[in-house]
């Protein structure tokens, strides 16, 4: 999985289990993970925007009598779903034992990436485990460069002046990327800081109206038990 530099997989059952994928500049690698029948699995990937990303997964089956995990059958299918950082929904499909999915993002932050099967309806996994061999590519770790070069004819030197300009447009997003986290980290703490100043401001005043009427509520007192 390409950009991942950590993994932590959280097995909860009848709710998804959240991944946190920090991006680095580490190599593509993938991983797997177990899910039921009822459960689903949610990976969190920080994405800029207008970045094309491409998920490829397959699946292998609990085969009880063998104790080994073997390839799906056919009729086994997974369920993907991603939603950007306003949780609105970017892609939503059902797809085969082993597939791939692709979208690009619009909106940077991060992307809630979910997968389930449909296991309900298929009475051969009922009550089963089953693996999930996950690999996300984002970026221009997306780009398939040989089917490239071998599309547009491109010369090795050519091919690889197109990487440099993917890599240096991918950084040039990324910084725009921190640059709009650093925005909204300012506004945040502008916002948090304007709030403790008024909070700060209203304890001041409620102190001072309490000390006036407690002096005038002591001088009633003395006043009425002719102390004064």
């Amino acid at each position: 999985m390409a950009g991942v530099g950590a993994r932590l997989l959280l097995p909860v059952m009848g709710r998804p289990a959240l991944l946190l994928l920090a991006l680095c500049t580490a190599g593509a690698q993938g991983l797997y993970f177990h899910i039921g029948e009822t459960e689903k699995r949610c990976f969190i990937e920080e994405i800029p925007d207008e970045t094309m990303v491409i998920g490829n997964y397959r699946t292998q089956m609990w085969d009880k009598q063998k104790e080994v995990f073997l390839p799906s059958t056919p009729g086994l299918g997974m369920h993907v779903e991603v939603k950007d950082p306003d949780s609105k929904v970017v892609l939503s499909r059902q797809y085969g034992s082993e597939g791939r999915f692709t979208f690009t993002s619009h909106t940077p932050g991060d992307h809630q990436i979910c997968l389930h099967s449909n296991s309900t309806k298929m009475a051969l996994f009922a009550g089963g485990k089953l693996r999930v061999h996950l690999d996300i590519q984002v970026g221009e770790h997306a780009n398939n460069y040989p089917e490239i070069a071998a599309k547009d004819k491109l010369t090795e030197l050519q091919l690889r002046a197109r990487q440099l300009l993917d890599q240096v447009e991918q950084i040039q997003k990324e910084q725009d990327y921190q640059r709009y986290r650093e925005e909204r980290f300012r506004l945040t703490s502008e916002s948090t800081n304007q709030r403790v100043l008024w909070w700060s401001i209203a304890q001041t005043v409620i102190l001072i109206l309490t000390g006036i009427w407690q002096m005038r509520h002591l001088k009633s007192f003395f006043e009425a038990k002719k102390l004064v």
